[in-house]
């Protein structure tokens, strides 16, 4: 694919930009390795034939090769083991990419409160990193993936693209960080960059410190469920298939450059009603709650307006929740080997230091 550039300080942007088909992209996708990322992976390999795929992972704790078994051995898809904060790394896995979306990044709250400095790290340095070697590459688009929590807590009408960012705890503030230095990349240099915020996933592959594969897991094991609080604050879930269909059509448009779009379900829960449904589905007794001490910044509700991605390119989430919910415990139920690895290790520890039951 050829588009026509245009110089603005050292970077490159397109003029008059063709339109990008995946089909006929090479693509850089960071973080890949982690749950959203190897769900955006498989699904595009899945989709376009044409398409080739790289992945740059640093493979920490959340980042798994097992993810992306079922790609493999596909003559299209190449992993490089690497950091983002590091330029050789990125420079190198992003060579011949017209398009990157980067998923790398710190992303539990719970973790950010005890270490700051490493999602300052990651998530905003990391970012920087990225940025920059895309505009001394001439990307033709750069897809931040942010998230909904840089609104800060949302206690009235969901929010729209342009509300406040008040992000209250250092992982949201990290990731608004970084979403604003990718924008100043497109109003300073014209790097074609979109800024994605999308509302909690839930599906296969989530590492197990996160919500639903917690619950999913605790339960099958007749454990306890460790609900913050009174479990009254709420969240808005989306499937992870509906995030990554958002995606691959934003990355196709054409008009879409600078941008910010929040991407959500409409289905707010609260954590309380979570926890029953899964251990309805489950056929386990509600006694397994259990609820433990606040964790400190703990929003109450998160909850976005998504009607500028539907009108800009025509996407609505399709996979309902209790159809979303069956899906993922069903991956749980058949995929314990991939999760009982993945808890009988350094999680455990983390774990035990978490929650205090008494």
């Amino acid at each position: 694919m050829e588009a026509r550039f245009r110089t603005i300080g050292q970077g490159k942007t397109a003029d008059m930009p063709s339109r990008i088909s995946l089909n006929e992209s090479k693509v850089l996708v960071t973080g890949g390795a982690g749950f959203i990322g190897s769900n955006f992976v498989r699904h595009i390999l899945g989709k376009y034939k044409g398409v080739n795929v790289v992945v740059l992972d640093k493979l920490t704790y959340a980042g798994n090769p097992a993810n992306l078994a079922s790609v493999q051995d596909d003559k299209r898809y190449s992993f490089v083991k690497g950091d983002i904060c590091d330029m050789a790394a990125a420079e190198r896995s992003m060579a011949g990419c017209n398009v990157v979306l980067n998923f790398a990044a710190e992303t539990h709250v719970d973790r950010s409160i005890g270490d700051p400095g490493s999602f300052v790290t990651t998530d905003v340095y990391g970012s920087y990193v990225l940025l920059e070697a895309a505009k001394r590459l001439g990307v033709e688009r750069f897809v931040q993936i942010s998230t909904d929590e840089v609104y800060g807590e949302i206690l009235g009408d969901p929010v729209k693209e342009d509300a406040q960012l008040l992000p209250r705890n250092p992982y949201s503030a990290s990731k608004a960080g970084a979403d604003r230095l990718a924008y100043s990349y497109y109003a300073t240099y014209g790097l074609p960059v979109i800024i994605t915020r999308c509302s909690n996933n839930y599906g296969p592959n989530q590492y197990p410190e996160k919500m639903i594969p917690l619950f999913l897991t605790n339960a099958m094991e007749d454990k306890p469920l460790p609900v913050y609080g009174d479990g009254k604050n709420t969240r808005d879930w989306i499937f992870v298939e509906d995030h990554c269909a958002a995606l691959e059509l934003l990355v196709e448009r054409d008009d879409v450059n600078g941008e910010v779009f929040n991407i959500g379900a409409g289905m707010e829960l609260s954590v309380l009603q979570m926890a029953s449904k899964i251990l309805a589905i489950l056929n386990k007794p509600d006694s397994l709650i259990r609820f433990v001490k606040d964790r400190l910044g703990h929003d109450k509700r998160y909850a976005l307006n998504f009607d500028k991605i539907g009108k800009a390119a025509g996407w609505s989430p399709s996979v309902g929740f209790d159809e979303g919910l069956s899906r993922t415990v069903r991956w749980y139920l058949e995929n314990r080997d991939w999760w009982e690895r993945i808890k009988s290790g350094e999680f455990r520890k983390y774990y035990e230091s978490m929650y205090k039951f008494s």
